[in-house]
């Protein structure tokens, strides 16, 4: 017997499940079909990949070794899927990009504007996650782009610097700090009730690193999934925040204070995985994004 894709696809199923219940409900086909043909797949391999004898099915050491393998042919088919129906003058294709909670603030809606103005036939798949969630969708094929920060990343992931982003504290038009233009001791900063992304986010993690090394207490009245949801937080109420200086120039209605001494700037950076395959679209995307972060612009 010749092993089909559906074998493989299957057999990932029964795997990420651990049930053949619950994969053969997710694949729409019946359980005893789907046990016959992970029994073809065995007779077909010479080797036993599941182990039926518990609660619930683990793969052997076997099945484990040929799962990773399996994995990765599907992934390398899907990706010459996509190739195959890429088109070079960009008149259709599909862009799958992820990027942490700032940029949704101020990159994504120019950027994604401006690339759909240009290439309306391209459809775009946006999604907000944690720098740790793209570096693993974009190993498993489940992304083309990420736009994260610099650093230490999962092997694997290519990092390229987008730009320079620099940090203060924002205040909207009813908080008593509105009308301050001199930077702010980062003392007082303990004074100031603060909201802020929660602490599973890179700037997070950023901005709690700086207060410690500062010696400095602050108070989190507010953590926030969302950058989105911490303007919209600040402008109703007398709680401040910290984000992106280039947020704030989208927001007339914030007032950034500068701390003092002021927060260390980050890069933002573009990721892939190396060696993927990149389309036409994905090339164009990246070419703009470089573009639009020039100084002149």
């Amino acid at each position: 017997m010749t092993v089909e894709l559906r074998h493989l696809r299957y057999l990932l199923a029964v795997a990420e499940q651990a049930n053949f219940t619950r994969a053969a409900e997710e694949l729409h086909i019946s359980q005893p079909t789907l046990s016959q043909q992970i029994k073809q797949l065995e007779k077909a391999l010479g080797v036993q990949l599941l182990d039926r004898t518990g609660r619930s099915v683990r793969l052997t050491d076997a099945g484990a070794t040929y799962v990773d393998h399996a994995r990765q042919a599907l992934r390398d088919l899907e990706a010459g899927q996509r190739a195959v129906l890429d088109v070079q003058d960009l008149t259709r294709g599909h862009l799958r990009l992820a990027v942490t909670p700032t940029f949704t603030a101020y990159l994504v809606g120019p950027l994604t504007g401006a690339f759909w103005a240009a290439y309306p036939g391209i459809s775009l798949d946006v999604r907000e996650m944690t720098q740790d969630r793209i570096e693993s969708a974009l190993l498993a094929d489940e992304l083309d782009l990420g736009v994260a920060f610099s650093g230490e990343h999962l092997p694997g992931i290519d990092s390229a610097p987008l730009l320079t982003e620099s940090l203060s504290l924002v205040v909207g038009r009813r908080h008593p700090l509105a009308s301050r233009e001199a930077p702010l001791p980062v003392a007082e900063v303990a004074d100031q009730p603060l909201a802020l992304l929660s602490t599973y986010f890179a700037t997070r993690v950023h901005i709690d690193a700086y207060f410690a090394e500062q010696g400095a207490q602050v108070q989190v009245a507010v953590d926030a999934n969302s950058a989105t949801a911490l303007i919209e937080i600040v402008l109703r109420t007398d709680l401040a925040t910290i984000l992106p200086d280039a947020v704030t120039r989208e927001h007339p209605e914030l007032h950034p204070i500068p701390l003092e001494p002021a927060l260390p700037t980050r890069t933002p950076c573009l990721l892939r995985r190396e060696s993927a395959y990149q389309s036409a679209a994905l090339r164009e995307f990246v070419r703009m994004a470089r573009e639009m972060q020039k100084p002149d612009r």
